[in-house]
């Protein structure tokens, strides 16, 4: 798809999503997700390369296959309540959410302690963005650059239209990362995607019972600032949205900076391994994760995705 026919058809959704039915539109994009998975492209493999590792040695081709397509249409979904978000009443997605631990998050934001909060890929981050945004919290993250820029720029609007500060991960990488350092000093909240590394700084961690890269930057930037790391999980359950919030990830008492970031982030890793076991096909990562996936012959390389990015590097942020 070109760029301009791309740019064309996020406008149209974006502007028609929210006056369609809610059930007619999940109808039209679980379509679009069978669709997807009978065609067998380059994300739905590598998707089904990541959940071969999540369902385990045991798990049958027939079993993975339904497991693939159940994460194309909780990934379908996510893309439809996302066109529909800036439309949706502040009643539903208060109304429809459930959360658990959300309450000591909120406690260090009120008591001027900041939080990096570290998501997977699961669920609706966008909407669990709005809905933090909708009791009170505003917060910041980082958005990976698309092409061409006005996908981007389209994106970076509807995300600060829900309360977000939206930063590029890309043109101006170090002072993101100065500016996410300023704003949990600040005692706010930052929200980073950290499940796959897109800098030349991850680090390498078992997950699954493999090596598989995530980026350091959410526990770089809590061990320079203070701020307390919480893993967040999200899955949905029927037509509703869950979250939790994991307990902090506290700093390692001993080692040096760089041994410290590997330990946190070896945590966050064993946090998400759980979440993800728990609901494999709410976990949307249709990009190469594992070290072994990595070399570009081993696996077929899938475009970005449109969520906000991984933090760059943030070892000198501060």
């Amino acid at each position: 798809m070109g760029g301009r026919s791309a740019d064309a058809l996020y406008a149209l959704a974006w502007r028609v999503l929210g006056t369609v039915p809610e059930r007619a539109g999940r109808r039209a994009f679980d379509r679009i997700a069978d669709r997807a998975w009978r065609s067998r492209t380059d994300g739905l493999r590598q998707l089904e390369a990541n959940l071969r590792r999540v369902a385990g040695p045991g798990a049958t081709q027939a079993q993975l296959r339904a497991l693939s397509r159940a994460g194309m249409r909780s990934y379908l979904r996510y893309f439809h309540e996302m066109f529909r978000l800036a439309h949706t009443p502040r009643e539903t997605v208060l109304g429809r959410t459930d959360a658990t631990g959300i309450d000591v998050l909120e406690g260090h934001i009120r008591a001027g302690r900041g939080v990096v909060a570290a998501l997977p890929h699961m669920g609706n981050w966008d909407h669990a963005g709005a809905w933090i945004a909708l009791r009170g919290t505003p917060l910041t993250t980082v958005a990976e650059r698309l092409r061409p820029e006005s996908v981007y720029t389209r994106f970076t609007a509807f995300r600060e239209g829900l309360g977000m500060e939206v930063l590029p991960l890309t043109g101006d990488g170090a002072g993101t990362a100065g500016r996410l350092a300023r704003r949990l000093r600040e005692g706010r909240l930052v929200c980073l995607l950290a499940d796959r590394d897109l800098t030349d700084h991850g680090v390498e961690v078992d997950f699954f019972g493999e090596p598989a890269r995530l980026p350091a930057g959410p526990a770089a930037l809590a061990l320079g600032t203070g701020a307390a790391l919480m893993p967040v999980s999200l899955w949905y359950e029927g037509d509703r949205w869950c979250i939790r919030v994991h307990e902090e990830i506290p700093p390692p008492a001993a080692g040096d900076r760089a041994a410290r970031v590997r330990e946190m982030t070896q945590e966050l890793a064993a946090v998400f391994e759980g979440a993800i076991a728990e609901h494999p096909e709410d976990w949307h990562m249709l990009q190469r994760v594992f070290t072994a996936d990595l070399d570009p012959r081993a696996a077929p390389a899938p475009g970005p995705s449109p969520a906000p990015a991984p933090v760059p590097d943030a070892r000198r942020s501060r």
